[in-house]
């Protein structure tokens, strides 16, 4: 049984509106999100993808797999991607001490590069009340997602996985993947076709900052 939404609905986004779901935007305009790198083989070829397609997106690194692989992450950064916060061992908020969390979100900060905005992604998008409200006063954007591609899930399909993208996503939009190895192979086969089919129809691929 699934336990997401693959839209976010308007409620949620309401009940939580100190948190960034989407931009309002009256232009072809789309935020491609990728949580969990970076992962050598995976996260090289997202960026390779989206440097076919003129692309830029967000990534929401992991501050372990920054350390593990220091040269991936600084061609995301080279090649004008914006980066976030994904704390340092991809922590459920629900499951660990505020201190903990703050800590460990810190941790990852250290490894980050000073850029126009701090962007922070839970990781599951699980975060406690009493978290996100430090770290809001501590200058970062919350950032969640109005499209869920589901990669992550081994019970879809990577057919179900594009349609989940390509039947949900309007202007503004932030989706989310994962370059991640459990992710990889719907990863594989639905980016391209989104890049390619949002293309098409004129729409820009943006940063977050």
């Amino acid at each position: 049984m699934r336990f997401y939404f693959i839209k976010t609905p308007r409620i949620l986004k309401h009940l939580f509106a100190k948190y960034t779901w989407s931009f309002f935007s009256g232009r072809k305009e789309i935020f491609l999100t990728f949580d969990d790198g970076p992962i050598p083989e995976v996260t090289e070829f997202v960026l390779d993808q989206l440097q076919q397609f003129n692309a830029k997106a967000t990534f929401f690194c992991i501050g372990d797999n920054i350390l593990k692989h220091p040269a991936v992450f600084s061609r995301i950064v080279n090649e004008g991607h914006s980066v976030g916060n994904h704390t340092f061992n991809h922590l459920n908020g629900w499951k660990n001490s505020d201190t903990a969390y703050i800590e460990n979100t810190s941790k990852c900060e250290s490894l980050l590069p000073r850029q126009k905005t701090k962007l922070f992604r839970p990781p599951y998008g699980k975060i406690k009340r009493k978290q996100a409200k430090q770290l809001l006063a501590s200058g970062y954007k919350i950032i969640m997602w109005d499209v869920l591609s589901a990669d992550f899930d081994p019970t879809i399909t990577k057919k179900e996985c594009l349609k989940n993208v390509l039947n949900n996503t309007k202007n503004g939009s932030i989706i989310v993947f994962h370059d991640s190895i459990k992710a990889s192979e719907k990863l594989y086969y639905a980016l391209p076709k989104v890049l390619r089919e949002f293309s098409e129809r004129g729409y820009e691929f943006k940063v977050i900052n």
